[in-house]
């Protein structure tokens, strides 16, 4: 099972999926919305689900990514 854990205080990190075989393709989804590799990831309060799939091999793999964004503090 390829499931990994995240937490941050941040609204946006980038996240980057690098691939040993260079003929392999990563495409990362943040729940149904697609994210470019190597780009920043909008993330909301509360758990994110990122799915990370590596095709060109066989099978494909698939990495799962929950991701903790902590609420933000109040300034009173």
């Amino acid at each position: 099972m390829l499931e990994y854990t995240a937490t941050t205080e941040n609204a946006s990190n980038k996240v980057t999926a690098t691939a040993t075989d260079p003929g392999a393709t990563v495409v990362i989804l943040n729940g149904e919305t697609e994210v470019e590799n190597g780009t920043a990831a909008s993330w909301a309060e509360g758990e994110n689900t990122l799915t990370i799939t590596v095709s060109g091999g066989a099978p494909d793999t698939v990495y799962t990514v929950v991701v903790t964004r902590e609420a933000a503090e109040e300034n009173t």
